[in-house]
């Protein structure tokens, strides 16, 4: 079969990818003798995905095309981040599922040191099902405690759905779940049958809650800026705007803000005064303890 050039770009990006890393990185023991070429070898890379070597060859000779499944094991194999992923599902006119943050991988650096820097501002990172991968201590101090929370359980819808604080905080509920289930619908875009996400909705689904009744509504809507009212337990009523930021990684960064010399600006310094600046916390941190790369008081 003769090779299309899409099919060639694409073997040679797979080669070019491949060439990049070492046999420790798929945790291999590396050779004695030295390698003919650098990085891994077809069959390493094979072996990792689950396919046969004649299969990759055959791709990376640009022979063929490959499915959305295959190419995803590929990322996962050769380690690609998000601009590499919507490169390679671009070549082959294929929908990638969307990569889920790992710890903290995702989450660039200068946006952690934006969360460590705004001590009086609330800013929590979401990754594209909601899952909240980083917050500061202003955020967790606000919002409710992100690090007591599992790490398969840390979605901002669900939390929405399912913790009693997150209920309670919002003087009007409704409003920010049906907000939120239409960005969500709105990212869902990208790839409708994503499994993570799918599951995600069954078990809401299942839990009894009124989510399925405002998601089959199929309303969507971007992330943006707006303003919310919250009914904090400590220090009483606050009018708030918030902000969505790309963050980088299919993560976005929301931040809270409120007008300076406002009855609100005070009562945000007066949490943070009350809580102390802390450093921010990724899904690292273990679940009730507060603490990864950082802390969360």
């Amino acid at each position: 079969m003769a090779a299309e050039p899409k099919w060639r770009e694409l073997g040679d990006f797979l080669r070019a990818r491949r060439g990049e890393l070492r046999p420790h990185d798929l945790g291999l023991t590396e050779d004695e003798h030295p390698r003919r070429v650098p990085g891994l070898r077809r069959e390493e890379v094979a072996r990792a995905a689950s396919i046969s070597t004649d299969y990759y060859t055959r791709l990376e000779q640009g022979r063929l095309p490959a499915s959305a499944p295959v190419l995803d094991d590929l990322a996962r194999v050769l380690r690609l981040g998000s601009d590499e992923r919507a490169y390679l599902a671009g070549l082959a006119g294929k929908v990638l599922p969307v990569a889920s943050p790992s710890p903290g991988a995702d989450v660039a650096p200068f946006v952690l040191r934006m969360l460590d820097d705004l001590a009086a501002t609330p800013v929590f990172v979401m990754g594209p099902r909601t899952e909240v991968v980083a917050w500061n201590t202003m955020a967790a101090s606000l919002i409710t405690d992100f690090s007591a929370i599992p790490e398969d359980e840390r979605y901002f819808i669900r939390l929405l759905f399912t913790d009693p604080a997150m209920r309670s905080l919002y003087t009007d509920w409704l409003g920010v779940v049906d907000l939120a289930l239409a960005q969500l619908r709105m990212d869902s875009a990208r790839d409708p049958e994503d499994a993570r996400l799918q599951a995600l909705i069954a078990e809401l689904i299942a839990l009894g809650t009124e989510f399925e009744g405002l998601w089959t509504a199929h309303e969507v809507a971007t992330r943006g800026t707006g303003t919310k009212v919250l009914q904090h337990p400590v220090v009483g009523e606050l009018t708030l705007d918030w902000g969505a930021l790309d963050a980088g990684g299919g993560c976005t960064a929301i931040v809270w803000t409120a007008e300076p010399g406002s009855p609100s600006h005070g009562r945000l310094l007066r949490l943070a005064d009350l809580r102390g600046a802390g450093r921010s916390s990724l899904t690292s941190a273990s679940p009730g303890t507060g603490t990864g790369t950082g802390t969360v008081t």
